[in-house]
């Protein structure tokens, strides 16, 4: 391929590559490991290898595409479009060809080995105080002697039964009291709001006869993946949870490429917000399905969302998040109505969105401080949701700071030569013999390690195609362990003379990690794209040591679905958390989405959250004098000065390569006794 052969773009994988005018779609998927299922052999017949052209100018990539850059609409996608769906804006991939730049999704609705998102419901009880109640009554009959109208009436008898005072309705409900009260032969449940103690309470809904059930929705809008959660309003469990992969994807891995796109296309800001309420109306589907409950019967919802999550969500221009002061539009919490933002459920049901913290710390950060409560603790809590922008919160009740930091799409696979999503064939699992440089790996959907009898015979099946974040993390650190690669991230091609598997690129050495179809290899390109994600987060966390005026803390909590996959021995050798007791670091899971849970179910919480918002102190990182030299410091793995006295203890690191200002710092971490190396 030359450098004037089209480029193309693969979402959600980022996978890119140049080809020759011509090569098909499907083609050149294959050629990069992108997986785009195809049973018919590429005679148009099977349509399950779907894709679709994303137009538009995509900044971070340096890409136009367009569907000028395909080839037209050809026989064979007519004829199956004549027998079979084909979805308008689908093309099949073994007939589409490539004419120009493109940037291609792969919808994941026809990927049979999609993406694994794992974000299900924690199971915690929490205590029920929902902002929405059902109330039985009775409401007297007209009379010709008391001329009072049929809503007057069922106003009183809340009045009486309840004692709910100075009642308000929704105007959409008017126009049906009476027809409601006739049919429940005025035996009616009413659905009365009331979020806040001083709230005026409110009927949003009505039922004939007896209601004993309703329910609500909460859900974690990620930049990678929405998580729901469908509970009941009445007994608080949940009956039901989905995720999927949040399809903005297609418009930019991370946050500011998405922000990039909406200043570079003027539809940018709609495409993206329709885009999340589609993915969010599918997923309300699917729990309702699940949970055999009708979408009219969810009364309540609770939305959390990093800050550029949040304002697409609501139709919001995201664009002053893309540089200082990082201004949010709103940022105390949102109340409501669902049918206000596209999301078709009762007529009368509410949306409560969490507050955001600052600018890059949004309100998912919240919810999970929330869940985690270091607001509430004697001890110091760092509490760190890993994703393509990390949010960090650190703190007691004395005191709590939070700031983000822009860690990038690195550690969920993106920007790594053979990094893929979590999805069957994705090695999640690594390690490496530190005499013979030989790996041993584990893959999603394999459950024998790659030295077990059976892995032969089931990576034929489901396929080995790439590496998950939470592999990219324990290889890079098992390279480390095992002398292949330096405290300073180079890859050592000496170490070829001991291993093949030490092989020379250019100017520098890579690490063949799985040799099979596709080859899967750790370039120093992908140790340096770690070193610059982990350094980031690092620098990130010491500022707020700094703030608080700690050299350690009591113990780490990691949130989010990254978060709750990796093993936190690896995130402390290769740097990624500050030292610490291991047994006191910990995976808190989706905290975000058990955040927006506690909110639906108890509304005292949201009053807690809100609080707790207002008094949070909010640190910018690009503002603080001394992230650039936290950041070199945390290029080194694990650091360069920061001892790891409680990591010595488990696991022996290679000797580190001090200055004389580095080693008075050293503290006694840099020598290591013994090694842990469990699976």
């Amino acid at each position: 391929m030359t450098k004037t052969d089209p480029l193309v773009l693969f979402m959600p994988s980022g996978k890119r590559g140049r080809f020759a005018v011509g090569t098909s779609v499907l083609d050149a998927a294959r050629t990069l490991g992108v997986y785009v299922e195809s049973v018919c052999g590429g005679r148009a017949t099977c349509g399950r290898c779907q894709v679709s052209v994303q137009e538009g100018h995509f900044a971070k990539h340096q890409i136009t595409s367009s569907n000028d850059h395909i080839s037209p609409i050809g026989a064979k996608e007519q004829r199956y479009a004549s027998v079979r769906d084909l979805p308008d804006g689908r093309r099949l991939s073994c007939s589409a060809q490539i004419l120009g730049d493109l940037v291609i999704d792969v919808p994941q609705d026809t990927v049979v080995n999609a993406q694994v998102v794992r974000k299900d419901s924690d199971g915690r009880v929490i205590e029920r105080d929902c902002a929405v109640h059902m109330c039985y009554v009775e409401v007297e009959e007209p009379d010709m002697h008391k001329p009072l109208g049929d809503l007057d009436r069922l106003v009183a008898a809340l009045a009486a039964d309840w004692k709910l005072e100075n009642l308000d309705v929704d105007f959409h409900l008017i126009p049906q009291v009476q027809k409601i009260l006739r049919q429940g032969e005025w035996k009616v449940t009413a659905a009365i709001h009331r979020d806040e103690a001083t709230d005026r309470p409110r009927i949003i809904a009505l039922y004939p006869g007896l209601k004993n059930e309703a329910y609500g929705i909460a859900c974690d809008i990620g930049s990678t993946t929405i998580a729901m959660h469908l509970s009941s309003l009445l007994s608080g469990r949940t009956v039901a949870s989905a995720g999927t992969s949040n399809p903005q994807i297609r418009f930019g891995e991370d946050l500011m490429s998405r922000v990039s796109y909406v200043m570079m296309n003027p539809d940018g800001r709609e495409g993206m917000t329709l885009a999340v309420r589609e993915a969010l109306n599918g997923l309300i589907d699917r729990v309702c399905a699940e949970g055999n409950v009708s979408r009219t019967d969810i009364l309540d919802t609770v939305f959390v969302g990093n800050p550029i999550m949040h304002h697409l969500f609501l139709g919001i221009d995201p664009t002053e998040l893309g540089g200082a002061p990082f201004a949010l539009a709103v940022s105390g919490a949102i109340h409501l109505k669902s049918a206000e933002i596209g999301l078709p459920l009762n007529a009368g049901t509410r949306v409560y969105m969490l507050p955001c913290i600052a600018g890059h710390v949004g309100a998912d950060a919240a919810a999970a401080t929330l869940t985690e409560g270091p607001h509430r603790q004697d001890d110091m809590m760092l509490l760190v949701d890993i994703g393509t922008n990390a949010e960090i919160v650190l703190g007691n009740r004395t005191r709590t700071v939070a700031a983000s930091s822009p860690t990038g799409p690195a550690f969920e696979g993106a920007e790594i030569s053979s990094g893929q999503r979590a999805a069957p064939g994705a090695i999640e699992r690594v390690r490496i013999d530190p005499l013979t440089l030989e790996p041993r790996v584990r893959v999603i959907g394999i459950e024998p390690w790659s030295d077990e009898p059976g892995f032969a015979e089931a990576a034929a099946e489901v396929g080995v195609t790439g590496i998950c974040g939470s592999a990219i993390i324990e290889v890079v650190a098992e390279m480390y362990l095992a002398g292949i690669i330096s405290e300073d991230g180079v890859v050592d091609g000496a170490m070829a003379e001991r291993s093949p598997r030490i092989e020379q690129k250019g100017r520098t050495f890579s690490y063949l990690l799985f040799d099979g179809e596709p080859r899967i290899t750790v370039t120093q390109t992908d140790v340096r794209a770690i070193q610059l994600a982990k350094a980031a987060l690092y620098a990130g966390i010491k500022l707020l040591m700094d703030k608080q005026g700690i050299d350690h803390v009591d113990r780490i909590g990691l949130a989010g679905a990254f978060g709750t996959f990796i093993d936190p021995k690896y995130a402390m050798i290769l740097g990624l958390i500050p030292d610490c007791d291991l047994e006191h670091v910990k995976a808190v899971g989706n905290a975000a989405g058990t955040g927006a849970r506690m909110c639906l179910l108890n509304r005292g919480y949201r009053r807690e959250i809100e609080e707790t918002v207002s008094r949070i102190e909010k640190i910018e990182t690009a503002l603080e004098p001394k992230f650039q030299e936290h950041f070199v410091y945390a290029m080194a793995l694990p650091n360069k000065v920061d001892a790891f006295p409680n990591l010595a203890r488990i696991v022996t690191l290679p000797e580190r390569t001090l200055s004389l200002e580095d080693a008075s710092a050293d503290n006694g971490g840099g020598r290591r006794r013994r090694r842990n190396r469990d699976t």
